[in-house]
């Protein structure tokens, strides 16, 4: 029986364990054919993705979940990459969160 992971979620990533000022929430979706298995972000200053912030969850085709990045830092501005579990993986870079409020993978 397949598992669908439907309901919101906050990830938080490993960078902070308390709320701040700083906390970026965001709507994640997955609009693509195949179950989105991790999903990572990092500043875009940065040359390293950083954990797995789904933390052994995933998103299903057609949900969503909300995202919490409590990294303590003030930008809005990062990279994604998003992992599926057909084995093939979507990266973007220089992605303004603050301003979308929502980031959807598509096929």
């Amino acid at each position: 029986m397949k598992k669908f992971f439907a309901a919101s979620i906050i990830v938080t990533s490993v960078f902070a364990s308390t709320a701040s000022a700083e906390d970026l929430v965001f709507l994640l979706g997955n609009e693509s054919s195949v179950d989105l298995v991790e999903f990572n972000v990092s500043s875009n200053a940065s040359d390293n993705w950083e954990s797995n912030l789904l933390q052994g969850d995933y998103v299903a085709p057609g949900y969503e979940a909300d995202v919490l990045i409590a990294d303590g830092l003030t930008t809005c501005v990062y990279d994604i990459r998003g992992a599926f579990s057909d084995g093939s993986t979507a990266e973007e870079y220089g992605v303004d969160l603050c301003d979308l409020g929502e980031y959807v993978f598509t096929d």
